[in-house]
């Protein structure tokens, strides 16, 4: 479909909470496509609706090696978190340039509305769990920095600042 462009940082959408979606049907799917040609063209392994401007918890997630395995999901929620944490170098196209070390969950079970309009509950494990955390942060108007310490938040984006 369309590779859409990704909304800079800060722009006030990345802190605005997402709409739940009430049904999955063709402008739905549609936006599902665009995000993962997006995601693809970033390149990601996952995309929240809101990164590229439209205000739905929708998100994509794809780790995979070889790809072209999405999930699409809509309103994603985490169900059950595993104690065990895993340390991944995260990073969004919103702050391009910008990553950091960020310990999350290492699995995570999720539920969400799936393509059929079903829902679904899904465990996730290492890099996808991370991914589709990373993305329900999005949703609800958080970005990965915002897990630092402030002094190591403010560095990140004093520094991105400088190189924007």
């Amino acid at each position: 479909m369309a590779v859409r462009p990704c909304l800079p940082w800060p722009d006030k959408r990345l802190r605005s909470v997402a709409t739940p979606v009430e049904v999955i049907d063709d402008e739905v799917r549609a936006i599902w496509t665009d995000m993962i040609d997006t995601m693809e063209a970033v390149p990601g392994v996952g995309l929240a609706a809101v990164q590229i401007g439209v205000m739905r918890a929708l998100a994509v997630v794809d780790a995979s090696e070889s790809r072209g395995k999405a999930v699409r999901m809509a309103n994603p929620k985490v169900l059950h978190a595993s104690v065990q944490l895993r340390p991944h170098a995260e990073a969004s196209p919103n702050l391009p340039g910008q990553s950091a070390l960020i310990a999350r969950p290492r699995a995570v079970t999720v539920q969400f509305l799936n393509e059929a309009g079903e829902l679904e509950e899904r465990d996730f494990v290492g890099l996808w769990a991370t991914s589709v955390q990373h993305q329900i942060d999005h949703l609800a108007g958080r970005m990965y920095f915002d897990r630092l310490s402030k002094v190591k938040r403010d560095m990140l984006l004093r520094k991105a600042r400088k190189q924007g």
